[in-house]
Order: structure tokens, then C-alpha cells, then sequence
């Protein structure tokens, strides 16, 4: 195999990311392929699962998660994803104490001590209790019945404490609002591993689903040190492969097909989508002849929603939902040649059927 160019690797990563390819026929195993979906931004997340699947819709989507067969929550770095609840715990034992640690001065602002966790802890469980589901104000009610002020940021951060703790984690919406559950109630079959088995998983499963990539774009997804992102590398073995481009060592799963041609394929990705948000270095992603200019971006940086050519950022794009239609605004960085302004309106179609509702594409 020859060393891989920088187009080989978005179009690798289009490929190991199921974007381009063979689709899932379920969100579920989108989810169990992928590890851990950033998911702060709920409705972007489902449609990253979306452009995944065969034929899945957003209510779909919404239906697995209120049933509790995809749970979001925070895990790994400090921020919510999408998990399967096979997988919660273990994924909390092994990466809940670097966030703990990243956090350790916030709490002590907050004056959040040991002692204020563990009433919290006891106020959450009394609540919850029997498979009740209670919305984040509902909670801060508990608290503040129970003698502890949820102010400011205090409620977010004994919340977050608790969900990586592993005694609360996502319950059922009710109607538009988030709601929290039991752990123990909502993911009754999680999964324990040791350490090492933990870190043995959570690499093969990462490198599997966004490789080519390199070990310190791993540590940072994971939220793990070098050192265990190294000796994960290592406890895969033969199930990971890796190349040197330009003196960088990428890694990637040593059984993956051959990626097809993406040079004309066209997404529509939401903000923080694995494809974008899993690396710290995001240089495959970054057009060569299209300078990127962050003024067009609503985060000023490709974790915005962007519109991607073969795996490259070359614009980006919004939703806005009116009585009739999904009206979907493309901003692009250059010129492009029509066949690339017919995939991405394509993409749009796309996003259209996900959200079974008709799709209007404008170019800004």
C-alpha cells in the first residue's frame, strides 16, 4: 500500500466514518461502531447518526433515544455524548477521572466539595427512584429542598458530577425537554471491564471508526494521556495498521477495505460531527484551493455545520424550519463546478428525507 496523500486520508476517514460506503441499517450499531457521538447539540447529533444509516429518520432517532437504546450523557471529555448503555459504564470508569481532574478548580469555585456530592448524590437517588424521569429545573428543585443551593452553576456541575459517577444518565424527553434517570435503571446491562481491557477497546474501536489518525488525536478524543493512548495502540496488535506521511504516524483499523473515489461526494455536517470534532490535528479536512475563512463559519472554525466536497470543508450551510418547508442556506468558500452544486443540493435532498419534511436549498 502506498503512503497515503492528504486527499487519501479524507477520503479514508469518509470511508472508516461509514459516510461513504456500505451504511448501518441501525443508529444503535452507528453508535457501538463509533465508540462515543458528541452530542451537545441534540438535533445536529441525530442527523450525524442520520447520514449514517440506511433510510433512518429524525423521529426514528428520537424513538431509540426516549426508549433508551442510545443514552447521551457526559463521558470522556467534559460534554454530552451519545452512548449505548452497554458501554457506559466502563467508558465512565476509564476516562470519568480525567474530567474530574480537568474540573477540580471549577468545583472548587462552585464550592462543590466532597461532602456537597455526596448529599446531592443521596437527594438525586431518593428522586429518581422507582423510574422516575425529572427534567434539569425539577432537579434543581430537589436540591434546593434538600438544603443545597443549585445557583449559577452549581446545578450543570453536581448534574455532570452525577452522570460521571455513574448514578444518573439520560432519560426519556419530556416533550422538548431533556429529563434524567437512574443509571442503574436506564443501563441495567452495562458492561465492566478492567483498565486495561478498557483502554484495549476504546482504541481499537477509535482508530477502527476514524482512522487514518494519529495518537495524539486519539488522547484528545478520549480525553486519555499519550502514554495510554500509546499502550492501547499496543494491546491491539495486528488489529491496527499505521502509515508515515510527511513524519506523521497515522494509525488505522489493518482490516479495512479499499475507500471508494469521494472526490465528487458532498455532505451536509452537522456541528461537532465526528468527522470534524474527533481530531486535534484537522489539516485532511481543509481544502488546499479553498482558503478557509472563518467569518463564514458560525464557530469560526470547521466545527461549525460545514459543507464538505470528498471530505474536504468547502462551505457552510444552516437550517431554517418555516410552516412548508426545511429551507437550507449553503455559503460556499469558491466557486464550484456544477456537478459539485448538484451533490451538494443532493445532500440536502438527503437531510430533507430524514426529516421527512420537502427541502429548499439557497445559496447564499
Amino acid at each position: 500500500m502506498q503512503p497515503p496523500t492528504v486527499s487519501d486520508i479524507a477520503s479514508r476517514r469518509l470511508h472508516a466514518h461509514r459516510l461513504t460506503g456500505e451504511p448501518f441499517t441501525s443508529a444503535v450499531d452507528a453508535v457501538r461502531w463509533l465508540g462515543a457521538v458528541q452530542s451537545q447539540d441534540y438535533a445536529g447529533a441525530k442527523w450525524a447518526l442520520g447520514q449514517r444509516i440506511r433510510a433512518g429518520t429524525e423521529v426514528e432517532l428520537d424513538r431509540l433515544f426516549d426508549e433508551g437504546a442510545i443514552l447521551r450523557t457526559h463521558v470522556m471529555r467534559p460534554t454530552w455524548h451519545f452512548v449505548l448503555p452497554e458501554d457506559l459504564r466502563w467508558l465512565l470508569e476509564l476516562t470519568g477521572p480525567r474530567v474530574h481532574l480537568g474540573l477540580a478548580a471549577r468545583y472548587r469555585q462552585l464550592e462543590i466539595d466532597e461532602g456537597v456530592v455526596a448529599r446531592a448524590s443521596a437527594a438525586f437517588t431518593a428522586a429518581l427512584a422507582g423510574g422516575r424521569h425529572l427534567t434539569r429545573p425539577e432537579l434543581g428543585d430537589v436540591l434546593q429542598a434538600a438544603g443545597i443551593s443549585p445557583d449559577g452553576q452549581r446545578l450543570p456541575h453536581l448534574l455532570m458530577r452525577a452522570e460521571l459517577e455513574g448514578l444518573i444518565a439520560s432519560g426519556p424527553r419530556h416533550g422538548k425537554q431533556f429529563t434524567y434517570a437512574l443509571f442503574e435503571e436506564r443501563a441495567p446491562k452495562a458492561r465492566a471491564l478492567d483498565r486495561t481491557e478498557a483502554v484495549a477497546e476504546l482504541t481499537r474501536r477509535y482508530f477502527r471508526s476514524h482512522g487514518p489518525a494519529q495518537v495524539h488525536d486519539f488522547a484528545w478524543w478520549s480525553g486519555l494521556t499519550v502514554a495510554d493512548a500509546r499502550s492501547g495502540i499496543a494491546l491491539a496488535g495486528a488489529a491496527l495498521d499505521h502509515q508515515v506521511m510527511e513524519g506523521k504516524e497515522y494509525w488505522f483499523d489493518a482490516e479495512a477495505g479499499q475507500a471508494c473515489d469521494a472526490a465528487g461526494v458532498a455532505h451536509l455536517l452537522s456541528n461537532f460531527d465526528e468527522y470534524t470534532v474527533a481530531y486535534r490535528d484537522r489539516a485532511a479536512a481543509v481544502h488546499p484551493d479553498r482558503p478557509f475563512e472563518s467569518a463564514l463559519f458560525s464557530f469560526g472554525s470547521i466545527l461549525s455545520n460545514v459543507v464538505t466536497i470528498g471530505g474536504r470543508v468547502s462551505g457552510a450551510w444552516r437550517r431554517t424550519v418555516t410552516r412548508r418547508c426545511v429551507r437550507i442556506e449553503v455559503r460556499l468558500l469558491d466557486r464550484l463546478a456544477p456537478s459539485e452544486v448538484a451533490a451538494i443540493e443532493e445532500a440536502g435532498h438527503r437531510l430533507g428525507r430524514f426529516l421527512e419534511c420537502p427541502v429548499e436549498v439557497t445559496w447564499l
